[in-house]
C-alpha cells in the first residue's frame, strides 16, 4: 500500500464531500456543517484553517484533515479529520496523523498537538492513544438531535514522541 500526502487542491473539495456518511460523521468531522457535506461549506473551512492535506492511495484521495489552531512554538490542533469509507481500517487515519504530527512539529515547531473526539468516535478513541496522544479534558456538547455527547480532547507534547 503506497500512500502518499500533499496540501489539498480545489478539484479535491468533492472527492472528501463524498467521505461522510452519515450526519452522525459528518458531525465527527465538522460539527458545524449541515449533512450532507457540500463543497461550499468544506471551502469555507478549509479557508479559516491551515495545511489542509490529503493522503492519496494510489492516486486516489483517501483521507483529509488540517490544523484549526497553529500557533508557532505553541500548539497545533488537528480538526476535519475524515478518511474514506473505502479506505478505513488500512492504516490511512495513523499516517495522515503522523504527517500533521510531522508538520507541526516541523512547520509550526509546536510544543504540543491536541486532537478532539466525540465519544461516539471508536475509530478516533482507539487510533489516538496508539499515536501516544493522551486525554487531558472532556467537554460536554449537543450533537445535531440535541442529545449529550462527550467530546474528548487528547493531547501528544513534543518532548513525549
Amino acid at each position: 500500500m503506497s500512500l502518499t500526502h500533499r496540501p489539498v487542491a480545489e478539484k479535491d473539495i468533492q472527492v472528501i464531500c463524498g467521505f461522510p456518511q452519515s450526519e452522525d460523521e459528518l458531525f465527527f468531522l465538522f460539527p458545524k456543517a449541515v449533512f450532507p457535506l457540500t463543497p461550499t461549506q468544506l471551502q469555507d473551512a478549509i479557508e479559516q484553517r491551515s495545511d489542509s492535506m490529503v493522503v492519496e492511495l494510489s492516486g486516489e484521495i483517501v483521507a483529509f484533515a488540517n490544523f484549526y489552531r497553529w500557533e508557532s512554538g505553541g500548539r497545533c490542533s488537528i480538526g476535519n479529520v475524515i478518511v474514506s469509507p473505502a479506505a478505513r481500517g488500512r492504516g490511512v487515519g495513523r499516517y495522515l496523523i503522523e504527517q500533521m504530527l510531522g508538520l507541526a512539529f516541523s512547520k509550526h515547531q509546536a510544543s504540543e498537538v491536541t486532537v478532539s473526539c466525540f465519544n461516539q468516535n471508536v475509530a478516533g478513541l482507539l487510533l489516538y492513544p496508539k499515536l501516544g496522544f493522551q486525554p487531558y479534558a472532556v467537554e460536554e456538547r449537543q450533537n445535531k438531535k440535541g442529545n449529550r455527547v462527550a467530546l474528548i480532547h487528547m493531547r501528544l507534547q513534543r518532548n513525549e514522541i
